[in-house]
């Protein structure tokens, strides 16, 4: 089931990422408060390593319970171990290095000097495996019902490296696969399809900057998951867009109320 994208639009791209940061504390507080533990998907780029520096800043980062928490990611690099391109390299530079995390919760995706070597679809079906693995009965389907997924928002409305009209944004059995050739460096990645985002309860599509205002625009006015695959990537109980006001200036303003978050 498709669930309606709300939007949030902030001043700007710093009081975005304090506020989404603000936001996930509260979920992963809520989800460990009802069910003992949370999931969350993370993404690299300029918006989700800003959310990560804004969350190790704030106060309330001791509310949440880092021990009881699991970390995945959307996508990652397929580069050497320690790259300081590979999301996760910085992932923890901005905030996983300063927090009490339980190493065996923390499901990085293989690098391409680990034990598949530079074999890439390999590397996605072992990620595939490992979700499989995580994803208890009650999730119904190959991986686990993550709370939160976050992905950011290309300016060509790419998210995770579902890249329009390549092979990876029509994938609809697998939940992991391998990227040859993506249009922007490096070529070679492994992500989530979209099967797999929409196992989410909650997915945050995050985007700021007058660069993002065009994917923004056009994910959100009906387009074709295959040509802007930012448009198939909804939660099932919630789909949020985080935008700062450059990245909502082409939007119509009946999409959000005029006030300014």
């Amino acid at each position: 089931m498709t669930t309606a994208p709300q939007l949030v639009v902030h001043r700007d791209k710093e009081l975005m990422a304090q506020a989404a940061a603000a936001r996930l504390i509260t979920k992963i507080v809520d989800a460990q408060t009802s069910r003992g533990s949370a999931s969350v998907v993370l993404t690299g780029g300029r918006n989700g390593n800003a959310l990560l520096a804004a969350l190790a800043a704030a106060p309330a980062r001791d509310a949440v319970d880092w021990g009881r928490l699991d970390l995945w990611w959307g996508d990652e690099r397929f580069l050497p171990e320690g790259d300081p391109e590979r999301n996760v390299t910085q992932a923890c530079e901005a905030l996983l290095d300063d927090v009490p995390l339980a190493p065996e919760r923390v499901h990085a995706m293989p690098a391409s000097d680990g034990p598949h070597g530079t074999d890439v679809d390999a590397a996605a079906a072992a990620y595939a495996e490992v979700l499989a693995r995580a994803a208890g009965p009650e999730n119904h389907g190959p991986v686990p019902v993550f709370d939160v997924l976050m992905l950011g928002v290309g300016p060509d409305t790419h998210v995770a490296s579902l890249f329009p009209e390549l092979p990876a944004v029509r994938e609809t059995e697998r939940t992991v696969v391998g990227v040859h050739g993506a249009p922007k460096p490096p070529p070679t990645r492994v992500t989530l399809t979209l099967p797999a985002i929409r196992a989410a309860r909650e997915v945050w599509l995050l985007a700021a900057g007058e660069d993002k205002a065009k994917a923004v625009a056009i994910a959100l006015s009906g387009a074709g998951e295959i040509q802007a695959p930012a448009a198939g990537a909804y939660g099932r109980s919630r789909t949020l867009w985080l935008l700062d006001a450059a990245a909502a200036s082409q939007l119509p303003r009946s999409l959000y109320p005029p006030a300014l978050a």
